[in-house]
């Protein structure tokens, strides 16, 4: 410990949050790679609404207090010896720590845009062409069957059309649906 009494105070303060905020996050990295970070287990009592962010992003959270922290600490750290004002080192470890929560908040909105919901919706055919699987008769007559590509599937699902009948294997576009489950579609 004669290391730390050596140092200056605002140095020896720097140190002693970098430390443990350097572990806890090294726990937390450790943690989330295997796949058991649900949440922080801290849940703030007020709400830091970021309008127009998501809203699995809690801007007063445990995770970003050590972001934070980290940025703070070993940007004093760092730059102790090349910024001599301590009123500056200290404004600009505030800045740092802010600003990696901000990269955080980035890192994190890009992440969930993978999140992709692939579930199928009859409107996602709207507009799309298809091939006529079984003939679709004339003036909504009866039910007949197309296939389409819609979310990078196929679907094989029923239509009907407003026109005159369309033999299989004609090329169709989805030009609405009807109820929950029956495209309308007319020949192209």
């Amino acid at each position: 410990m004669e290391i730390f009494e050596s140092l200056a105070p605002l140095l020896r303060t720097f140190w002693f949050v970098a430390i443990p905020t350097s572990l806890i996050f090294l726990v937390q990295t450790i943690v989330t790679f295997m796949g058991a970070d649900a949440t922080d287990g801290f849940s703030a009592n007020f709400d830091g609404d970021l309008s127009g962010a998501d809203d699995s992003f809690q801007l007063f959270s445990f995770r970003n207090l050590v972001n934070f922290l980290l940025g703070l600490s070993w940007s004093g750290i760092s730059f102790f010896n090349l910024i001599s004002n301590p009123i500056y080192l200290i404004l600009f470890s505030l800045l740092v720590g802010v600003l990696f929560v901000y990269v955080f908040f980035l890192i994190m909105q890009q992440v969930q845009k993978l999140a992709e919901d692939n579930s199928f919706q009859y409107t996602d055919t709207l507009h799309k062409t298809a091939e006529v699987y079984l003939t679709i008769p004339a003036n909504k007559n009866g039910k007949g069957k197309v296939i389409v590509s819609a979310k990078g599937a196929f679907h094989e699902l029923e239509a009907i059309t407003e026109n005159d009948s369309i033999p299989s294997g004609s090329m169709v576009k989805v030009v609405g649906v009807e109820g929950s489950n029956l495209l309308i579609v007319e020949l192209i």
